[in-house]
């Protein structure tokens, strides 16, 4: 009874199978998929000017004013001690080379520590050190024009503040600086700075130096004054001047990503249908390369973007994430007209957070048929390239581009033997004894910004906060 139950209950098959069917079928196939490939809008958008020789030069005005520097610090437990050379970052040593001053110079640094919202150093109080930030968040606070408290900067890791005190007597703090976040700071003595200075020669010589440069004449920018007179009437005598320039201009070589693409004789002859092993292959290649073209014009420690902005042009979020303010504070570095902003997209997803919190709904600007975000008209295009640290915080870039704008462009040579699109080319490079075909796939770029205020960033961008 349970045998005729069972056969009751199985079907009679009365047509062919799908899964036998298929055996007769020829499968729809796709391209090979890659999931690394991004939009690599900086490649898109960057300005590309042709580089002859191989070298790009940028030819600037002579400028006197020394950049305020940000200096490295060395940690053994909870004791935090500045690298000796990395002083030379301050305005008043760049250029000392005197490793034993120094050192002495670093020994004498003392450290501190703030609980948020403690006052470092008041105004009306007396100034009588330099102070360096080595970890922590600050704010530079001064009065504003009716009495009412001001932030008149933010200071962050390896910032550092009124090395003038230094340098001559001053009665009392201007300003004052209070912490943000729990702060270890580095605080130098005027008294135990001219302790040293009356022991070195050297250093009383590069003081003095560094005293006759700041008393050249300078436009606001610190490049060597243009003499020019506006306003009179008569006959006066005019002033005479000319335009100095930079005697040692930065020169940029175009950097190289290549990679030697392998595909065997066998595979390339046989297995060609309905698609071609080798120019697949080849696509493949040549996107991962655009990935870390991209890449590099991002992070390079000699010519990316996120390290050749001015120290001046970076500027540090005023609470952790980015607020409305702090994007409007970073327009403020390149205001200029501003090409576009270029942030990873978890840093556009908070700052649209921020956003919803105070009820503002950003634009978004079509751009070639794609929406993108836009803050003040300006759009908002995302770079996976641009890293997030482990504490969970990146960085926001803002730029002017074009050669003609004094902006940031992008380098690339002329054309090149066997070049498949510009800067990119793809080498037969032989058959070996194991019938493995050889193509050497090149790319050759470089990034430039051609004057400091074409590049801003807001730094310590904070992701995911609640």
């Amino acid at each position: 009874m349970a045998d005729s139950g069972k056969q009751g209950d199985e079907k009679q098959q009365l047509s062919l199978g799908t899964e036998a069917a298929r055996q007769l079928a020829t499968t729809t196939k796709s391209q090979p998929q890659m999931q690394g490939i991004s939009s690599r809008w900086l490649l898109k958008l960057l300005p590309w000017v042709v580089v002859s020789g191989g070298t790009y030069r940028v030819n600037r005005r002579l400028t006197y004013a020394v950049g305020d520097g940000r200096v490295t610090f060395t940690t053994t437990g909870a004791k935090v001690q500045v690298i000796p050379q990395e002083l030379c970052e301050l305005p008043l040593l760049r250029g000392f080379d005197d490793v034993e001053v120094l050192t002495a110079l670093a020994n004498r640094f003392v450290q501190k520590e703030f609980k948020a919202g403690e006052v470092i150093t008041e105004k009306g109080k007396e100034a009588d050190s330099i102070c360096l930030i080595a970890h922590g968040k600050v704010n530079k606070i001064g009065a504003g024009k009716y009495g009412d408290e001001a932030v008149l900067e933010v200071l962050a890791d390896g910032d550092h503040y009124s090395y003038e005190v230094l340098l001559e007597s001053q009665d009392y703090w201007q300003f004052t600086v209070k912490t943000v976040t729990p702060a270890t700071v580095l605080i130098l003595q005027q008294d135990a700075f001219e302790q040293v200075l009356a022991q070195s020669p050297s250093l009383q010589k590069h003081i003095e130096n560094f005293k006759s440069l700041a008393k050249k004449k300078q436009d606001t920018t610190g490049q060597k004054e243009i003499a020019l007179a506006a306003g009179h009437k008569g006959e006066p005598v005019l002033p005479g001047t000319y335009v100095d320039y930079e005697t040692s201009p930065r020169e940029y070589e175009l950097s190289v990503a290549q990679t030697v693409l392998q595909i065997h004789t066998r595979v390339a002859d046989l297995f060609n249908d309905p698609m071609n092993q080798t120019e697949e292959q080849l696509r493949l290649t040549i996107e991962a390369l655009k990935e870390r073209k991209e890449h590099e014009l991002v992070n390079n420690r000699d010519f990316g973007l996120l390290h050749n902005a001015d120290l001046k042009q970076r500027i540090h979020t005023r609470s952790g994430p980015p607020t409305p303010d702090d994007m409007d504070e970073l327009l403020a570095t390149v205001w200029k007209d501003p090409t576009f902003f270029l942030a990873h997209p978890r840093a556009i997803a908070a700052f649209g957070q921020e956003c919803n919190r105070r009820g503002i709904y950003p634009t978004s600007i079509d751009m070639g048929g794609q929406m993108v975000p836009a803050w003040r008209g300006i759009p908002i295009f995302p770079c996976n390239k641009i890293p997030i640290s482990e504490s969970r915080t990146s960085s926001i870039l803002l730029m002017r581009t074009g050669e003609k704008n004094q902006g940031v462009i992008g380098l690339h040579p002329g054309k090149l033997p066997d070049e498949i699109e510009p800067s990119l080319n793809v080498r037969f490079m032989g058959i070996n004894e194991k019938a493995v075909i050889n193509y050497l796939v090149t790319s050759y770029f470089s990034a430039a910004v051609l004057i400091p205020d074409a590049l801003g960033i807001l730094e310590s961008v904070e992701i995911g906060r609640v």
